[in-house]
């Protein structure tokens, strides 16, 4: 079968309940820049970038574990993603798609690439914490940051299937998907990846749970010697990618994430994964907190705990870790700091490194 090319637009294809040919769409995008809400002039430029002659375009990182960069990603490696989750997910023609993510940022903008390449019926709504969209249309596929999630879950009966991604799905969250119907997909991946190369299944209603990434159709993972995830994806990516990510490889096409490489903390010869921990604080502890070291003359690096704006006093938490089933003696936190706000990017994601340093200082 042949693989579709970025410049052909499928005739199944349509947006906002509208079929639109190549040239008809490249002035559907020219009105949305000129007279469109700034979300919408936000999908028209994109859409002309797309819709150029070039084969590449630029795309901003999020910022999350470094600074914000804009980086070249070529639209045929698009393309190629689009397909593989299609292939995933078993997406067909004419299959309803709703996209409520930002399109500055490669997940949206990989939510309107499916929809052209694949022949999916997409409606854009306006990307917000809360987004609002018509509760009684019955969609195919859906992507959300967790936060979004958390806010329209009970809304979500008429949605088959979301892709989950951006930030840290939470444990109160994950128990909430627990009840409900949509089938969801936690996702790994980032913009060098141009979105997931990897999904993993959450227990839902009818559907149980998984504790392992699985590769998209194309890529295969394997370790460096830090223990470190490697990305062989060569249908999206030059070369094979070293990421920071800790994991327990299961096989060539699946693995467990464990945590950062950079956030493993050596605390007297013991390894710690922070985002082990929280997963276990998530629990007992309703505000956004992150467990970090500091130095320790006797252990090195010693467990710390900061929360942000707490409600009760740090003693009470103290008193709830310590009756706190299933966390080790070496997991729990020495100190506990607090802090009226943590540190985020523009978009709302959390700078851990300066958070940590914050309220250390």
């Amino acid at each position: 079968m042949m693989t579709p090319s970025f410049n052909k637009i499928h005739n199944r294809f349509k947006f906002n309940g509208d079929y639109f040919s190549h040239e008809e769409l490249k002035e559907v995008a020219y009105s949305l820049i000129k007279e469109g809400q700034s979300y919408e002039q936000t999908t028209g430029d994109f859409l002309t970038d797309w819709l150029n002659k070039d084969d590449f375009l630029y795309v901003k990182t999020s910022g999350s574990t470094g600074q914000p960069k804009q980086i070249k990603v070529q639209k045929q490696a698009m393309v190629n993603s689009a397909i593989a989750t299609g292939n995933f997910f078993g997406l067909e023609p004419g299959n309803m798609a709703m996209n409520c993510l930002p399109n500055h940022y490669i997940a949206g903008k990989m939510m309107l690439v499916r929809a052209m390449i694949l022949g999916l019926e997409i409606d854009c709504v306006e990307p917000s914490t809360h987004p609002i969209f018509d509760y009684e249309k019955h969609y195919d596929f859906c992507a959300m940051i967790p936060l979004q999630l958390k806010h329209v879950l009970n809304y979500t009966h008429n949605i088959k299937r979301i892709i989950i991604g951006g930030s840290k799905i939470t444990q109160p969250l994950l128990e909430r998907i627990k009840t409900k119907t949509p089938l969801c997909y936690e996702t790994y991946g980032m913009t060098e990846t141009v979105t997931h190369v990897g999904l993993k299944r959450l227990e839902s209603k009818n559907h149980e749970g998984e504790t392992v990434f699985t590769a998209i159709s194309g890529v295969t993972f394997s370790q460096d010697d830090r223990q470190c995830l490697v990305i062989n994806a060569p249908n999206l990516i030059d070369k094979a990618l070293e990421t920071n990510d800790i994991i327990d490889l299961k096989s060539d096409t699946s693995f467990q994430w464990l945590g950062r490489f950079d956030n493993v903390i050596n605390s007297g010869g013991v390894k710690l994964f922070p985002e082990q921990i929280e997963d276990k604080l998530q629990a007992i502890i309703d505000e956004r907190f992150i467990v970090a070291s500091e130095p320790d003359d006797a252990l090195g690096e010693k467990l710390i705990l900061i929360i942000e704006n707490p409600r009760d006093s740090i003693d009470s938490f103290k008193k709830r870790i310590k009756f706190l089933k299933g966390l080790t003696k070496y997991e729990v936190p020495k100190e506990i700091y607090t802090l009226d706000r943590f540190v985020e990017t523009i978009n709302g994601k959390l700078q851990r490194k300066k958070t940590i340093k914050l309220a250390l200082s």
